[in-house]
């Protein structure tokens, strides 16, 4: 069986941490707008069907079977139950959960660096108003992201991952995490992450994880750039 994921295809986006979760369990799936016949227009042609009684609010969301699935964290707790990446029992299986919709916390702060007047505006249209918000961040909420998954990990005694002892989702979401932070804020996230060792090293037994490491390195990775949530813009990292 294959899945169908629904995404822009320029951009890694919200949609990156469903990719990282399938190329993973190793899963077959067609990314519909960078491998269908009509590209984008597929993908906006089936996003806004009138027909559906429970439509996806936006992408990424992702067909499975009969089951269309919306928001990042339902498709990864819904892969996690089906591939062996999410924890087996009901209390970590909801921490892990829990660890991912923080995660979506964090990226919505990241993309409210550059754009904290709203979507609508272009990023030229509000970098005063940006570089005050992006102060903020560095300073205050992105050393207490990182540090609360840190403390998660230190904890976690005996385990090299986030949650039980083996890998989830939440630890390919962490990896990509990391890998945007320091594409976005290579001096903030520097800083940050030099506190923060048994994250980083996380980061890094995900990045050589064999079917993690084969992605990385196909054009199937979409490279960071700045029409995505992880911008590098080097006046917001001062």
């Amino acid at each position: 069986m294959t899945y169908r994921l629904y995404y822009w295809p320029g951009i890694q986006g919200r949609g990156e941490f469903v990719r990282l979760a399938l190329e993973a369990a190793g899963a077959a799936y067609e990314d519909v707008a960078r491998e269908g016949d009509d590209g984008e227009d597929e993908l906006v042609r089936d996003w806004m069907r009138k027909d559906r009684p429970r439509p996806p609010f936006a992408p990424p969301y992702l067909e499975d079977g009969d089951q269309l699935i919306g928001q990042t964290a339902t498709i990864l707790l819904h892969l996690g139950a089906k591939h062996d990446l999410a924890p087996k029992g009901e209390a970590d299986r909801l921490w892990g959960h829990q660890i991912q919709l923080t995660i979506a916390d964090l990226v919505k702060e990241v993309h409210d660096t550059h754009h904290p007047l709203g979507g609508g505006l272009y990023y030229e249209d509000q970098k005063a108003e940006a570089k005050r918000y992006a102060a903020g961040f560095r300073e205050e909420r992105l050393p207490r992201f990182l540090g609360w998954l840190e403390q998660i990990l230190t904890h976690n005694i005996g385990s090299d991952w986030l949650v039980g002892e083996t890998m989830t989702y939440a630890d390919t979401s962490a990896f990509q995490v990391v890998e945007g932070l320091r594409y976005a804020f290579p001096k903030a996230a520097g800083r940050a992450l030099a506190k923060t060792p048994r994250l980083v090293a996380l980061h890094d037994r995900v990045a050589a994880l064999p079917r993690i490491a084969a992605y990385l390195s196909s054009p199937r990775r979409i490279p960071f750039n700045e029409e995505g949530i992880f911008r590098h813009y080097p006046e917001l990292d001062d």
